[in-house]
């Protein structure tokens, strides 16, 4: 049997470990990781190898040669562009005329090869995929298995409140030649993201085979070090790590020892290593071949390359020091610090946790460092969540630290390109705006600074005006210590995971592009960004039925920048308004629940107290919106949404409206009578804004107060979804208290179940095995349909460590029942913290 080793990679993620080899060049212990993969291969026989090379592909070939040194047979596969992991193979495609395996040159495993080729063998499939089991999998293709093996679903990275499994890819297949017929050669194609889906697609049955043994793949500096660290410790069978000392230390050649030095294992020392009088060194420690530890120096859990010097008393915790690099005495090195090749590190410098110094580089004596040198990540593993780039301003969020967010997000675009920039009131969205605005022309774009709009301005104007990108910066809605930057594409839309991945590329390489003098950007306030928005807002309604109607309403501005652009749309519509809370508050825009609450009532009694026709408060940023109808009652997000749905289908009879999965089903018997359509999305509001967007949608809504009409934007706006409720009242002369009173009647529960972080997938994989015969959508978590009009749906939330259980009955009583007793299914399910 022959194998493929996958080789081509260039390991972003772990510069600088990577910028002068290949990522599978990185050595794990005493060896390259793709010599141990090799070492693997040979133990089950498999000794003809075909190797898929790209990034430095000479130093593969140079180091492996022919493989005959190592009783084998190698040939390589040189890609001239990157081709994919499934393109990267086809082009070795004469070498496999029958079944072969295909293995990553980058991971560290001891799988039993045997059992995975029979396993395949006996399910006759095109494809074996090896799967691996792990706590948090967000981070890698996630599998969903049928109790049989075979694969029901496929999940990229997931978020956390959409992963379904704990099962995740692990790049070991068994394949049949036949799938390489499927995709073009010269093709830049996947197996994960590619192949793999097309084929489930098709109907082609495919099988996951879980293994059993050890699998990491050191795909970024902390899985490296786990990576070595587990090997010292035993976790990975069947490794050669060489002589063994006792007293867990593994030692090459020529090794000299001092004997006042003091060693406790696992360590493991290279060829010649010295190790001098007095030093200590912790395990699991790594010293490769001819590096020097000189007197009393201290190394604890760290991991330091060949060639190296480590002065007298120089104290290493938690750190990687790579090739041929100097640290002079008293030099001190902490916890998560890569030191790249050749790099001086001078007499008493100080390196502080996390930094990254990039290679051939030189510490002065005595200096500090609390920051990457030249290039390096400054800790964070990711930069995008839910809410955009989020945290604690002054501490997460530095001036320093958003110039260079500003610089990357730059860096993706087009240069000469235009980006709009906006903020709301509060003095620190103010500077961070102002440190990402500094940052933009240095990658040779031009800012159009708006001001402070409301954000669906902001994301309108961005969309007309010609930009490529936007950034909008808040202070957060639930915390007035946290500032939120939401990132744009050229439609005023959020990003996607995609154009997400590339700003966090270009952040953690630090690989900004940095124009010359003349291509620096410019930095010019927009013109007319107010009233080109007010403009085409009103081009959008039947302006004239609602002047007609002469609305009195009751409106809570939120003190926010809201308060800057719906009065004067509200006045062109001719309404009679009260306004609350109308003055742009720069320190009043995070509410905590109870005062958010407080509010909420404040404006129903007014509006009942006045007898208006509507009461509604928009957030500070004007795109969610609450509503109390004409006969004194705060309406329930779920009734907002049914209403608005109701009053757009009886407007537009036939039409498609889209809502996430976890509202209940009056939505479609709502539809139904108006010969409508439901669309259902996942709960997060950038899949329903999606879906608004790509199909012929007239309305959008997600029961928390959001509203979307993409026939004016593909965007979340509260003040066109308080216009177009005027709108639908005045054209169809009915009043909100009307429709609501005949909407179908609904009966819900919810719950929240504490789960553990690392403990989410696998419950969620329990909980589809469990339920997978009552299940048939397959959108967001696992929907279990009962009966007609009963259902249960468990989400694992985004963002904390629990549970949602959303439940729909017949009755009340019976929703609480159902939620209580599922919400004790998945407390059974999870482990105690």
């Amino acid at each position: 049997m022959r194998a493929v080793v996958m080789a081509g990679g260039s390991g972003s993620r772990l510069r600088p470990l990577t910028i002068e080899r290949p990522k599978p060049m990185v050595p794990i212990v005493n060896k390259p990781a793709m010599s141990h993969i090799l070492d693997l291969l040979r133990r089950y026989n498999i000794t003809e190898v075909i190797m898929t090379v790209q990034y430095l592909a000479d130093m593969i070939q140079d180091f492996f040669g022919d493989g005959s040194s190592l009783g084998m047979q190698i040939h390589y596969s040189v890609e001239e562009t990157p081709l994919g992991t499934a393109g990267s193979v086809k082009n070795a495609q004469e070498f496999l005329d029958e079944t072969f395996l295909v293995i990553s040159g980058d991971a560290l495993t001891n799988f039993n090869l045997d059992k995975l080729v029979a396993y395949h063998k006996s399910k006759g499939t095109l494809a074996t995929l090896a799967l691996y089991n792990i706590p948090n999998p967000m981070d890698y293709g996630v599998i969903t298995l049928a109790n049989d093996g075979q694969i029901v679903r496929f999940q990229e990275k997931p978020s956390r409140g959409s992963v379904m499994s704990d099962y995740i890819n692990t790049g070991i297949y068994v394949l049949e030649p036949e799938v390489l017929d499927f995709f073009e050669p010269n093709t830049n194609f996947d197996f994960a993201n590619d192949l793999f889906p097309m084929l489930h697609e098709q109907g082609y049955p495919l099988y996951g085979y879980v293994g059993e043994g050890y699998w990491c793949d050191i795909g970024n500096i902390p899985e490296y070090m786990r990576a070595n660290a587990d090997a010292l410790e035993g976790r990975v069978d069947g490794l050669d790590l060489g002589r063994y000392l006792g007293d867990g230390i593994w030692a090459g050649q020529d090794v000299e020892i001092a004997p006042n030095a003091r060693l406790e294992g696992p360590i493991y020392l290279g060829q010649a290593v010295q190790i001098k009088s007095g030093a200590v060194i912790y395990g699991p420690t790594v010293i490769r071949d001819y590096t020097v530890v000189d007197n009393e120096a201290q190394i604890d859990r760290s991991i330091l390359w060949r060639n190296c010097y480590i002065g007298e008393r120089a104290q290493i915790s938690g750190a990687v020091i790579l090739r041929q690099c100097s640290l002079k005495a008293n030099a001190t090195v902490f916890e998560g610090t890569v030191i790249g090749d050749g790099t001086i590190v001078g007499e008493s410098a100080v390196i502080h946790p996390g930094v990254k110094i990039w290679p051939g580089k030189e510490v002065e004596p005595g200096a500090t460092v609390n920051s990457s040198i030249i290039w390096g990540s400054q800790g964070r593993r990711v930069l995008f969540g839910r809410h955009g780039v989020t945290g604690v301003v002054n501490i997460d969020l530095t001036p320093e630290f958003s110039a260079k967010l500003g610089a990357a997000f730059g860096a993706t675009l087009s240069k000469g390109s235009i980006v709009t920039i906006n903020r709301d009131m509060h003095r620190s969205p103010r500077m961070i705006k102002r440190a990402i605005i500094s940052g933009l022309p240095s990658a040779g774009v031009n800012v159009w600074d708006l001001g402070s709009q409301p954000l669906p301005v902001a994301r309108y104007y961005t969309k007309i005006c010609g930009a490529e990108g936007g950034v909008h910066v808040r202070l957060s809605p639930f915390d007035e210590r946290v500032v939120d930057i939401h990132f744009m594409d050229g439609q005023g839309l959020n990003l996607n995971k995609n154009k997400e991945r590339d700003v966090e590329r270009v952040f953690f390489r630090e690989d900004f592009r940095r124009v010359y003098l003349d291509d620096i950007g410019s930095i010019e306030y927009a013109q007319q960004v107010k009233e080109r928005y007010v403009e085409d807002f009103l081009k959008h309604l039947n302006t004239k039925a609602i002047q007609d109607a002469a609305f009195d309403l009751v409106v809570d501005f939120a003190d926010g920048a809201v308060a800057s652009t719906l009065p004067a749309i509200l006045d062109r519509l001719n309404c009679n308004v009260v306004s609350l809370n109308a003055n742009i508050e720069r320190t009043n825009i995070s509410l905590n629940p109870a005062q958010f609450q407080t509010a909420l009532k404040q404006m129903q009694i007014i509006t009942t107290a006045l007898g208006t026709q509507l009461g509604a408060r928009l957030n500070p940023g004007g795109e969610r919106i609450f509503l109390v109808d004409d006969r004194g009652y705060l309406l329930a997000g779920t009734t907002a949404c049914a209403a608005m749905m109701e009053l757009a289908l009886r407007d537009a009879p036939g039409s498609t409206v889209a809502i996430p999965i976890d509202l209940p089903n009056l939505f479609e018997e709502v539809a139904a009578r108006h010969h409508g359509r439901v669309i259902r999305t996942e709960t997060d509001l950038d899949a329903l804004i999606k879906a608004t967007c790509s199909e012929k949608v007239i309305m959008g809504g997600d029961g928390k107060g959001n509203f979307i009409f993409p026939d004016f934007h593909c965007a979340v706006d509260g003040m066109m979804a308080l216009a177009k409720i005027l709108e639908f009242l005045a054209t169809q002369r009915v009043s909100l208290g009307d429709i609501v009173s005949k909407l179908p009647p609904y009966h819900m529960a919810e719950r929240k179940v504490s789960c553990v972080w690392e403990a989410k997938a696998r419950v969620m994989r329990l909980i589809n095995e469990k339920f997978e015969s009552y299940k048939n959508q397959v959108i967001n978590g696992a929907k279990i349909n009962l009966a007609a009009g009963k259902w249960v749906l468990i989400v694992p939330d985004p963002d904390q460590p629990y549970f949602r259980v959303i439940v729909e009955a017949v009755s009340q009583g019976e929703a609480e029942t159902l939620a209580d007793e599922y919400a004790q299914v998945i407390e059974k399910l999870s482990p105690l913290e």
